[in-house]
């Protein structure tokens, strides 16, 4: 592992276009890498963010379930070129994956290497089935598969724990995560405006002191379709809660070092994960 690698928080606005989404990942992920980073991670939804018929017709299997699709294949070729730059590796916050019944999709987050190789694979677990204070409904689980696994990967900027969105609001689920030695926490997401104004920065900055972990939070932003808008502010948060970095509006990236010297300090001098009871 590099001493102090780099890792960036991608933020930005898709829609149903999916060409359109797919450039502007391109574009942001060189961004990313030309700024020196090993590891980029873009939000949940990051191909598409439209209906949510619009999901099922797009999805793809990963390898081993199926020849690779467009979709898949594109990113895949962008972790190569990014590799080439900087050894780049691309976590794919929130690809949808065609689910065994055909009917539903997964929300899988996608670890490729610099060889775009599939290095692992995780499904959301805690499925977004709210209804705000607004009225307005949302029930992911009627389109999405829901996941059962916890997943790690290793990668050059350390153990990665990944999760999606809603998850960030399960603490137990990164406590399970960094008990398999997770040391850098993923959390891309499509948070909504409305949560994301009284929530995001704390929940982010809650699972980072708590795990005593770094957490890389990428981010959908501004208005997707209809009145369906998400709240942004992409950052990379240390283990002891501070941010590092972040977008505060519209498209971009926020980079910061992953620094495992700083981890072990936090986890040797204030050992609350030592400490633990329960």
């Amino acid at each position: 592992m590099l001493d102090a690698p780099k890792v960036a928080a991608v933020q930005m606005t898709s829609t149903a276009d999916v060409e359109s989404n797919l450039r502007a990942a391109e574009r942001l992920v060189h961004e990313a890498a030309a700024q020196g980073a090993v590891l980029a991670v873009l939000p949940e939804g990051f191909a598409y963010l439209g209906p949510e018929a619009g999901k099922t017709a797009l999805a793809e299997p990963l390898p081993g379930d199926g020849p690779m699709g467009p979709i898949l294949g594109r990113l895949a070729t962008l972790a190569r070129d990014t590799g080439l730059e900087a050894k780049a590796e691309l976590v794919l916050g929130g690809f949808w994956e065609r689910a065994p019944d055909g009917v539903r999709v997964r929300n899988t987050s996608v670890h490729l290497g610099p060889d775009g190789a599939v290095r692992a694979a995780y499904r959301k677990v805690h499925l977004f089935d709210v209804t705000l204070r607004d009225g307005t409904r949302f029930a992911e689980s009627e389109t999405v598969e829901a996941g059962d696994a916890l997943v790690t990967s290793t990668s050059a900027c350390g153990v990665l724990g990944h999760s999606i969105c809603y998850d960030v609001r399960f603490p137990e689920l990164y406590r399970g995560l960094v008990d398999r030695g997770a040391t850098v926490l993923l959390v891309p997401a499509a948070f909504t405006e409305a949560t994301g104004r009284e929530h995001w920065h704390l929940l982010v900055r809650a699972r980072a002191v708590e795990s005593q972990a770094y957490v890389v939070a990428a981010a959908q932003v501004g208005v997707h379709y209809g009145t369906r808008a998400s709240y942004g502010h992409a950052m990379v948060v240390d283990p002891w809660g501070r941010v590092l970095a972040e977008v505060d509006a519209g498209e971009g990236v926020a980079v910061a070092a992953v620094d495992p010297r700083e981890l072990e300090r936090v986890r040797s001098t204030f050992p609350s994960l030592a400490n633990r009871r329960l």
